[in-house]
């Protein structure tokens, strides 16, 4: 118990750049290795099969993404009731939200599955390709194996936030290290070796997503594990249930949103497509771009998410201890890291859009390479805001004011991108889509600024308050 009482203690002592760097890396690499498992599969799948295929995994993304948001729902409520259980000395009720968060996360990933298969079709012709098109039959290729592996992607994402709720975050990075590996090496496997195209991709996530959640799973099963996974022990309540999902929804709401986001964006491109860039696939072509810009902008975010993860312990720490000059440094410190991440990005998106293309496509055709380095440098225009902008929203949540940081979350996920993509849509077609996310991302800035502000002027006033 003093080690744990001198670990936290820390926070409040050691120097703020030192602590970031601590607790950000394990956050930043197993944030970078969740974002791997999408950007690897799709260099593999341009370079082995076609541009076209890339559009047909994008078409795919807002399904996954569901999945993702129920994972989230039970992994992260659950993580927080575990939490909150030990801290009180209740470990028998923590390990109970544990039986429930794993029969949960089992329960819904054959749910999953099973409606996966049978509405497949109905499904993906809703995700914005035309009937009949290229990218749709590689869309239903790669789906219909990955829904699969629904209940061990579950397993392993969302029982990885139990293992760091008990103190193992180191499990839970190495879990998504093995799994981002393991699924590099086994495309390589089934798509180049192989030769098994879209239908390989789909196999080497499954495979790496069995192996990470059996991973996953042997150390909740193990001794080294405070809170241990005991079915037997297990009687569903709905009053459990309920409250996994009321810790949970904040996360699951923005995940659901962002599956509505790539849906609206998916049929806005697919539909803008053709008459933009002049071609009959036009719509799959502007799908396979939008997919290889989705994959960059995700492996540049990822490590400004892990800045995020690691910064909120120190700030949480510091604010509860009204040490608010350290609060005030480890913020201004976690935007300058952030914002170092998303400069860099964008330095190498503006200069290099052709050549990040043609990693993914090589044998791109005119169409795709007239369009896509273009779009990515439109779409990434105010990619140097959005440090400040991640940084600053999980800022609220530390001051005791989850309500703004979800609006403040919302606003750029649905709140100001879905209405600039529909207006702009209609009156510039496929390249008002593409000006969408700048606009959203200003807008989103502004406001964002707006309330931070007034929030670290009343920090200020608390600092000189405390003398």
């Amino acid at each position: 118990m003093q080690n744990l009482q001198n670990a936290a203690n820390r926070l409040g002592t050691e120097p703020i750049g030192k602590l970031l760097l601590k607790f950000s890396i394990p956050a930043i690499t197993g944030m970078v290795c969740n974002a791997l498992y999408n950007f690897v599969d799709r260099i593999f799948v341009g370079n082995a099969v076609n541009e076209i295929a890339l559009g047909g995994i994008a078409l795919v993304l807002p399904l996954m993404t569901i999945g993702m948001a129920f994972a989230m729902l039970f992994g992260i409520g659950a993580a927080n009731m575990i939490s909150m259980r030990l801290g009180q000395g209740r470990k028998d009720e923590a390990e109970n939200a544990l039986d429930h968060c794993f029969f949960l996360l089992v329960g819904t990933g054959l749910v999953i599955a099973i409606a996966g298969f049978i509405f497949l079709d109905p499904l993906l012709s809703v995700m914005g390709a035309a009937k009949g098109s290229e990218a749709l039959l590689y869309a239903k290729d790669y789906f219909s194996i990955t829904l699969l592996g629904s209940v061990f992607f579950m397993v392993s994402f969302g029982m990885s936030h139990c293992t760091r709720a008990q103190g193992f975050p180191a499990v839970t990075m190495i879990g998504m290290i093995l799994g981002a590996v393991l699924n590099i090496i086994f495309d390589a496997i089934f798509i180049l070796w192989l030769d098994w195209g879209v239908k390989g991709a789909a196999w080497a996530t499954v495979a790496a997503q069995l192996i990470s959640s059996i991973y996953i799973l042997r150390f909740i099963l193990s001794k080294k594990a405070v809170v241990r996974l005991n079915l037997r022990k297990l009687k569903p309540d709905t009053a459990i249930i309920r409250q996994i999902m009321a810790f949970g929804s904040a996360q699951f709401l923005l995940q659901f949103l962002m599956s509505a986001v790539q849906l609206i964006n998916n049929k806005s491109a697919g539909w803008y497509g053709a008459a933009a860039l002049g071609v009959e696939n036009g719509g799959d072509i502007a799908l396979s771009g939008m997919s290889i810009i989705g994959a960059v902008l995700m492996l540049i975010l990822m490590p400004v998410f892990g800045i995020n993860q690691g910064a909120q312990p120190i700030l949480g720490f510091n604010y509860g201890a009204k040490s608010y000059n350290r609060v005030f440094r480890a913020y201004i410190g976690a935007i300058a890291a952030a914002t170092s991440i998303c400069l860099a990005g964008f330095i190498i998106v503006q200069l290099f859009p052709v050549q990040l293309v043609r990693l993914f496509a090589p044998r791109g055709s005119d169409a795709l390479m007239e369009f896509a380095p273009q779009a990515m440098r439109m779409m990434l225009l105010l990619l140097p805001l959005a440090g400040f902008q991640i940084v600053s929203t999980n800022f609220f949540v530390v001051t005791g004011r989850p309500k703004i940081s979800i609006f403040l979350s919302m606003m750029r996920q649905c709140i100001a991108l879905i209405p600039c993509i529909l207006i702009f849509g209609r009156l510039w077609g496929l390249w008002g889509v593409i000006a969408a996310a700048p606009a959203a991302d200003m807008i989103s800035f502004l406001i964002t600024g707006t309330l931070i502000f007034f929030e670290l002027r009343k920090l200020r006033r608390a600092h000189l308050a405390a003398g």
